[in-house]
């Protein structure tokens, strides 16, 4: 039930792979019920999607080895069209995403697998906790991947038609992964939103940032350690990681402090967030280190309240959401500490 629970609300807290849902603040929201989707209609959206494959250039054994059986997923219609109303705050939601027996499993993943951890975080200039941490929050360490096969649910999600052309584009990527060879289509298996593998990554970052890291071959983020590990660090780094420094640190305000100056469009120095009043969580002073930073106020003035830095712009890139980056920053502190 953890498993479940967690990979349901990590969902409805953000989308960041369809870019449409993404609670960065406590919110109690309702999205519109679906209209009816015909599910007799599928096959013959099915054709057209073949054809547009070969359009694509994508192989014929490859089409049909894809499209073998393929699932209407009613399920995966209802997850995007229908999000329950809910109300939630970082003080409900981190202890349940963070609890702490995934920080202790975090921690052994960790010591298993320190040499190759530490190997990948230095070639790629990402500190191996976050890369423990991401693989914590998105898959519980690979136990949660998702049981959707992969082409059946972005075909059925671009034939339900409120997003038909990222889910198709979504669609065509992975059928270039197949036929590449990666992975056979019956074991591309994912979340109900295509996002795949330990690394829930989806179709398209699988091909801007997945990584051979073993050398097989293949590029196997659903069964491969180093190619998941590797994977991981590599879209970090591509998008701008720096590994001199940490993701933020929560802090104080005075009771006077002005809000409007939060945000992540707003960027000041250590120095001068010192001089506004804020302070450490504990009330002491901040580093006097050169760092510029943001605040960030995810619920509102009485809730956690952070100091983001340049790795928290990073981590927006993966999701999209104060919520998740939080998350990930939390356990990897936590398996910093343990370790």
């Amino acid at each position: 039930m953890r498993k479940v629970w967690f990979a349901r609300v990590r969902r409805l807290i953000s989308l960041p792979v369809i870019g449409a849902v993404a609670l960065a603040s406590s919110a109690s929201f309702v999205i519109p019920a679906a209209h009816a989707v015909d599910p007799d209609g599928f096959p013959a959206y099915v054709e057209t999607l073949k054809q547009a494959a070969r359009e694509h250039g994508i192989s014929e054994n490859a089409i049909e080895r894809a499209f073998t059986d393929p699932q209407f997923y009613a399920r995966a219609v209802s997850a995007d069209r229908n999000q329950p109303e809910f109300t939630i705050t970082l003080d409900t939601y981190l202890p349940r995403a963070v609890p702490d027996w995934k920080v202790q499993q975090g921690i052994r993943k960790y010591q298993e697998h320190r040499e190759l951890l530490e190997e990948i975080g230095e070639k790629f200039g990402v500190q191996p906790r976050f890369i423990v941490a991401l693989w914590g929050i998105e898959t519980n360490y690979g136990g949660y991947t998702g049981n959707f096969r992969v082409v059946s649910a972005l075909a059925t999600l671009a034939y339900e038609g409120r997003r038909e052309e990222f889910f198709k584009r979504q669609l065509m990527q992975a059928l270039e992964i197949i036929d590449a060879g990666h992975i056979e289509p019956e074991q591309m298996r994912g979340s109900w939103a295509g996002a795949m593998g330990q690394t829930q990554f989806m179709p398209s970052s699988f091909l801007s940032y997945a990584i051979d890291y073993d050398g097989d071959g293949k590029i196997d983020i659903w069964n491969s350690y180093p190619d998941v590990f590797a994977s991981a660090a590599n879209y970090l780094s591509q998008v701008g990681w720096d590994d001199s420094k940490t993701w933020g640190r929560q802090v104080r305000l005075p009771a006077d402090f002005d809000t409007s100056v939060a945000g992540l469009t707003t960027k000041k120095s250590l120095s001068e967030w010192q001089e506004l009043g804020v302070r450490r969580y504990d009330g002491s002073d901040l580093p006097t280190r050169d760092i510029n930073a943001s605040l960030i106020i995810p619920d509102d003035k009485t809730g956690r309240i952070y100091l983001a830095y340049h790795n928290w712009d990073v981590l927006m890139r993966w999701n999209r959401s104060n919520y998740f980056v939080v998350a990930v920053g939390h356990l990897a502190d936590r398996i910093q500490m343990g370790r």
